[in-house]
Protein backbone atom coordinates (compact mmCIF):
# COMPACT_ATOMS: atom_id res chain seq x y z
CA UNK A 1 0.00 0.00 0.00
CA UNK A 2 1.35 3.46 -0.99
CA UNK A 3 0.15 6.68 1.10
CA UNK A 4 0.75 10.29 -0.92
CA UNK A 5 0.48 12.44 1.85
CA UNK A 6 2.24 15.37 2.78
CA UNK A 7 0.31 16.22 6.18
CA UNK A 8 0.86 12.43 7.28
CA UNK A 9 4.20 11.99 6.22
CA UNK A 10 6.11 13.06 9.00
CA UNK A 11 4.00 10.91 11.07
CA UNK A 12 4.63 7.68 9.04
CA UNK A 13 6.46 5.53 11.36
CA UNK A 14 3.49 6.19 13.72
CA UNK A 15 0.83 4.26 11.00
CA UNK A 16 0.33 0.95 11.94
CA UNK A 17 -0.18 -1.91 9.94
CA UNK A 18 -2.59 -3.77 11.67
CA UNK A 19 -3.64 -7.13 9.92
CA UNK A 20 -1.82 -5.79 6.89
CA UNK A 21 0.77 -7.72 5.56
CA UNK A 22 1.64 -5.81 2.13
CA UNK A 23 4.69 -3.04 2.68
CA UNK A 24 3.43 0.33 3.45
CA UNK A 25 5.71 3.20 1.28
CA UNK A 26 4.81 6.71 2.75
CA UNK A 27 5.55 9.94 0.66
CA UNK A 28 5.10 13.47 0.71
CA UNK A 29 5.19 14.54 -2.53
CA UNK A 30 3.96 13.93 -5.99
CA UNK A 31 7.18 14.58 -7.43
CA UNK A 32 8.93 12.15 -5.39
CA UNK A 33 5.43 9.33 -5.58
CA UNK A 34 5.86 9.76 -9.16
CA UNK A 35 9.99 8.68 -9.63
CA UNK A 36 9.12 6.03 -6.85
CA UNK A 37 6.09 4.71 -8.96
CA UNK A 38 8.34 5.15 -12.55
CA UNK A 39 11.36 4.58 -11.15
CA UNK A 40 13.24 7.58 -11.43
CA UNK A 41 15.30 10.12 -9.86
CA UNK A 42 16.36 8.69 -6.45
CA UNK A 43 13.94 5.58 -6.88
CA UNK A 44 15.66 4.80 -10.10
CA UNK A 45 17.68 1.29 -8.91
CA UNK A 46 13.99 0.19 -7.48
CA UNK A 47 12.60 -2.75 -8.92
CA UNK A 48 9.80 -1.77 -11.07
CA UNK A 49 7.38 -4.80 -11.36
CA UNK A 50 7.32 -3.81 -7.25
CA UNK A 51 4.05 -2.18 -7.26
CA UNK A 52 1.74 -1.09 -4.35
CA UNK A 53 -0.94 -2.74 -4.29
CA UNK A 54 -3.52 0.45 -3.30
CA UNK A 55 -2.43 4.43 -3.51
CA UNK A 56 -4.07 6.32 -1.19
CA UNK A 57 -3.34 9.73 -3.00
CA UNK A 58 -4.12 13.34 -1.47
CA UNK A 59 -4.88 15.83 -3.62
CA UNK A 60 -2.89 18.56 -1.95
CA UNK A 61 0.54 17.53 -2.59
CA UNK A 62 3.28 19.89 -2.82
CA UNK A 63 5.71 19.83 -5.99
CA UNK A 64 2.92 18.10 -8.17
CA UNK A 65 -0.61 18.06 -7.57
CA UNK A 66 -2.76 14.71 -6.93
CA UNK A 67 -4.49 15.12 -9.83
CA UNK A 68 -1.36 15.49 -11.98
CA UNK A 69 -0.40 12.13 -10.19
CA UNK A 70 -3.32 10.41 -10.89
CA UNK A 71 -3.35 11.19 -14.55
CA UNK A 72 0.43 10.61 -14.81
CA UNK A 73 -0.82 6.90 -12.66
CA UNK A 74 -3.85 6.50 -15.30
CA UNK A 75 -1.37 7.12 -18.97
CA UNK A 76 1.13 4.68 -18.11
CA UNK A 77 0.80 0.94 -19.07
CA UNK A 78 2.39 -0.36 -16.19
CA UNK A 79 0.32 1.47 -13.43
CA UNK A 80 -3.15 2.08 -15.42
CA UNK A 81 -5.14 -0.65 -13.64
CA UNK A 82 -3.54 0.11 -9.65
CA UNK A 83 -6.51 1.05 -7.18
CA UNK A 84 -6.27 4.66 -6.36
CA UNK A 85 -8.36 5.76 -3.49
CA UNK A 86 -8.45 9.61 -3.51
CA UNK A 87 -7.91 10.28 0.34
CA UNK A 88 -8.28 14.32 0.54
CA UNK A 89 -9.62 16.80 3.06
CA UNK A 90 -11.33 18.84 0.55
CA UNK A 91 -14.85 18.72 0.48
CA UNK A 92 -15.60 20.32 -2.75
CA UNK A 93 -17.73 19.16 -5.60
CA UNK A 94 -15.46 20.10 -8.13
CA UNK A 95 -12.70 17.87 -6.16
CA UNK A 96 -14.81 14.79 -6.03
CA UNK A 97 -15.85 15.14 -9.97
CA UNK A 98 -12.37 15.43 -10.97
CA UNK A 99 -10.93 12.89 -9.14
CA UNK A 100 -13.54 10.55 -11.00
CA UNK A 101 -12.76 12.02 -13.88
CA UNK A 102 -9.06 11.51 -13.58
CA UNK A 103 -9.81 7.82 -12.67
CA UNK A 104 -10.15 7.52 -9.15
CA UNK A 105 -11.46 4.47 -7.73
CA UNK A 106 -13.14 5.99 -4.69
CA UNK A 107 -13.08 9.93 -3.05
CA UNK A 108 -12.68 9.85 0.93
CA UNK A 109 -12.67 12.52 3.21
CA UNK A 110 -9.50 12.15 4.88
CA UNK A 111 -10.01 12.67 8.68
CA UNK A 112 -7.70 15.46 10.62
CA UNK A 113 -7.40 13.37 13.82
CA UNK A 114 -4.79 11.44 13.37
CA UNK A 115 -6.16 8.28 15.13
CA UNK A 116 -9.09 8.57 12.76
CA UNK A 117 -7.02 8.76 9.48
CA UNK A 118 -4.96 5.51 10.52
CA UNK A 119 -8.16 3.85 11.37
CA UNK A 120 -9.99 5.09 7.58
CA UNK A 121 -6.56 3.47 6.59
CA UNK A 122 -6.68 0.54 7.92
CA UNK A 123 -10.38 0.27 7.05
CA UNK A 124 -9.62 1.03 3.50
CA UNK A 125 -6.33 -1.28 3.23
CA UNK A 126 -8.58 -4.25 4.27
CA UNK A 127 -11.15 -3.41 1.86
CA UNK A 128 -8.63 -3.44 -1.13
CA UNK A 129 -6.62 -5.64 -0.18
CA UNK A 130 -8.43 -8.65 1.21
CA UNK A 131 -11.85 -8.38 -0.29
CA UNK A 132 -12.00 -6.36 -3.43
CA UNK A 133 -11.12 -8.18 -6.46
CA UNK A 134 -8.50 -6.78 -8.42
CA UNK A 135 -8.31 -6.98 -12.50
CA UNK A 136 -6.18 -9.77 -13.69
CA UNK A 137 -2.96 -9.62 -15.89
CA UNK A 138 -4.87 -11.24 -19.58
Amino acid sequence: MMIISAMWHSQNVLIPKNHISNKLIVIGDGELALDYLFCTGIYAERDAYDLPTLILLDLNLSKIDGLIVLKQVRANEKTKFLPVVILTSSKEDIDVLSAYDCGANSYVRKPVDFIQFTEAINHLGLYRLVINEPPHAL
